[in-house]
């Protein structure tokens, strides 16, 4: 990467910002190939694993691209404190195993608390992306809300992955046929849930 940066024309002109769009592509690319492994896989060989390993190599590419980026400005960074830092957090937020705790009943859960404090984060909702879509967001929001024990009124039956997938496509067909836009009901949904959210946290405090 250095050797590009120095020698490549294209490789020497990017930023952070001009490799965005690779990032996001690179990372759809690695979903479809893990979609893309028969079944539930773990591990595994042939063309489909084969085809993971190499979009996992592109985006890898990205995470050593920025890294190099990041090590040329004065007060930067480099792979290696990347994966330090990334390192240190797992040691850190998991001491039922390297140290003498017991694992938590509720391991998601304990997790998000402890980035939150580690964070300083007071509520539910600080770091979520704003550019994941209306449907990532929701389920973001409610794992939070879940995580964090914010009190609200969320369903919680049970549903098979099957079912929901087609529940949701009727209900985008549904919009259609409507005249609607199902991303924007559902944004418009989630903007809804998060005052909700906000609510229940300042009446909690």
């Amino acid at each position: 990467m250095s050797t590009l940066r120095a020698q490549c024309p294209w490789d020497s002109q990017q930023t952070h910002r001009s490799l965005v769009p690779y990032l996001v592509e690179e990372t759809c690319e690695v979903v479809e190939a893990v979609e893309g492994l028969p079944g539930e896989t773990v591990g595994g060989a042939g063309p489909a694993a084969a085809h993971l390993q190499e979009e996992l190599g592109d985006l890898l590419l990205q995470v050593v691209f920025h890294a190099e980026l990041a090590s040329e400005a004065a007060d930067g960074f480099d792979l290696d404190d990347v994966a330090a830092g990334i390192s240190d957090k797992l040691v850190r937020r998991h001491p039922h195993v390297f140290a003498a705790e017991t694992a938590p009943a509720d391991l998601h859960g304990v997790w998000e608390q402890r980035k939150a404090a580690e964070k300083g984060r007071t509520s539910a909702l600080e770091g979520i992306p704003e550019r994941l879509s209306a449907l990532s967001r929701a389920s973001k929001i409610i794992g939070r809300s879940r995580s964090h024990r914010v009190p609200l009124s969320l369903p919680t039956e049970p549903i098979q992955a099957a079912a929901l997938g087609h529940q949701i496509l009727d209900l985008v067909a549904r919009a259609q046929a409507s005249g609607l836009d199902a991303e924007q009901a559902v944004r418009e949904a989630v903007r809804d849930l998060e005052a909700e959210v906000r609510t229940t946290e300042t009446a909690a405090t």
